[in-house]
């Protein structure tokens, strides 16, 4: 591997190319009409547009990327998240053109991708589940399922992520509506309607668990990371470590992680997520297959860069790295900061930046492609910047937080750096005692 086209844009595109500069290898852009004067342009060795603003025509565009790795003679392609990066389909075109995919293997993507296969082999591995359907159910048989699993239950995509195709029954007239809306809105958003029903929690922590897997089938696990502060089922603040496990549960919730790694033959950097009950109990919600939003928050506990252990693994390289050597230190939290109006129902606010001011110091991390004079287009997620803030404990971690969004600076447009300032004088927050319901019951979102 010399050459890696990076088939994505913004703050991990940016991310990636950095990483391949670390690496000693050359870097090729993509860019949509767009996003012509976006840092990663700037940074990347070569650059390539590949199309209209749109993403259908240009980001989401198998055959553009495909001429575009081509055209540039990359020998790998990494996908960041989002877009392209969990398509099975695209990473078999990859490997057809004798392209490297920097991510697991096609099957592996379509096995976890598909919710209830997952759930199947999670079942095999003895890893918990929450208790639902036996596999997809056809609508008519929807009621009976629901029954057999006790109300309130959770409607959920069978090839669903990030939010979409889920809703909640209470009753069987919330069921029928329910189903109705998510396998249309599944249908749209996958092009799969089919469902599947879980056992709804109530107010559960919602903890995933950090994996990496070499090609000849070693894993471990680089500890957990708390994303339970959530608006609309979308993740809004990650943290390590997570504040509601025991050390007996970290490794056992650890150890259930690498069991479905192993049992779904993956390689490459993974996240298995899990919900935990009050009562201390986990189960199984999905497997992210590919890099995360939230991967620094791990990054600054770990000292482990996980984007160069997955170009290492995909030019097949053993990891380097043992589970005996990966010691989490202090704690670290991760700020989305999107360009969003969080006081008018988080109302997306693109524009141009006028100022820009970034904080540093002692244990603050700020990944962003924004620059002073750059225009946000609004074609695209609302993601504009991570702010990480590391301490040698929580207290010092809040505090470092408080300061570092106080130096934070953005003008021209609405950022959510006012929520997060909010949280942080928030008592419940700040005691650690928080659920993916908690913003929801604050009336904060």
């Amino acid at each position: 591997m010399r050459r890696v086209l990076v088939a994505n844009r913004g703050e991990i595109a940016l991310r990636v190319i950095r990483a391949c500069r670390e690496l000693e290898l050359e870097s090729v852009a993509v860019y949509s009409e767009a996003d012509e004067p976006a840092l990663h342009v700037r940074r990347a060795d070569q650059a390539i547009c590949i199309g209209k603003p749109a993403a259908r025509r240009s980001y989401l565009n198998h055959d553009a990327l495909i001429d575009a790795a081509q055209r540039s003679g990359a020998d790998a392609v990494h996908p960041g998240y989002g877009f392209l990066s969990e398509n099975a389909e695209f990473a078999r075109r990859c490997e057809t053109a004798g392209v490297i995919w920097v991510g697991p293997p096609a099957s592996a993507i379509e096995q976890m991708g598909d919710k209830a296969a997952a759930r199947a082999l999670a079942e095999r591995s003895e890893v918990p589940v929450v208790p639902g359907s036996d596999g997809a159910v056809a609508p008519e048989n929807a009621v009976a399922a629901a029954e057999h699993i006790g109300y309130p239950v959770m409607i959920k995509a069978v090839g669903g992520g990030g939010g979409t195709g889920i809703r909640v029954a209470r009753d069987q007239d919330e069921l029928d509506r329910g189903a109705n809306e998510a396998a249309r809105e599944a249908e749209a958003a996958f092009g799969n309607p089919a469902l599947y029903l879980e056992k709804l929690i109530e107010r559960p922590r919602h903890v995933e668990v950090q994996v990496l897997a070499d090609q000849s089938g070693q894993v471990i696990h680089l500890y957990e990371r708390e994303c339970s502060l959530q608006r609309r089922r979308q993740k809004l603040l990650e943290e390590s470590p997570s504040s509601a496990l025991t050390p007996p549960k970290r490794e056992e919730m650890a150890a259930a992680a690498v069991r479905l790694t192993e049992a779904a033959g993956y390689r490459s950097a993974g996240t298995v997520e899990f919900l935990l009950d009050g009562a201390g109990g986990f189960y199984f919600i999905e497997m992210n297959t590919r890099i995360q939003v939230e991967h620094p928050v791990t990054e600054m506990i770990t000292g482990v860069d996980l984007v160069k252990e997955q170009l290492r693994i995909a030019a097949g390289e053993s990891l380097g790295i043992s589970q005996a050597s990966i010691v989490p230190d202090g704690a670290a939290i991760e700020f989305r900061v999107t360009a969003e109006n969080p006081d008018e129902n988080f109302r997306p606010s693109p524009g141009q930046v006028t100022r820009l001011e970034l904080p540093g110091g002692p244990g603050v991390r700020v990944d962003t492609a924004l620059y002073d004079g750059y225009s946000i287009p609004p074609f695209y997620d609302s993601l504009v910047a991570k702010l990480l803030v590391w301490g040698r404990d929580r207290d010092e971690a809040l505090a470092r937080g408080r300061r570092a969004l106080e130096e934070f600076v953005i003008e021209g447009i609405d950022t959510t750096i006012p929520f997060h300032r909010r949280m942080l004088d928030d008592a419940g927050f700040r005691r650690g005692d928080y659920h993916t319901e908690y913003l929801s019951e604050l009336s904060l979102t």
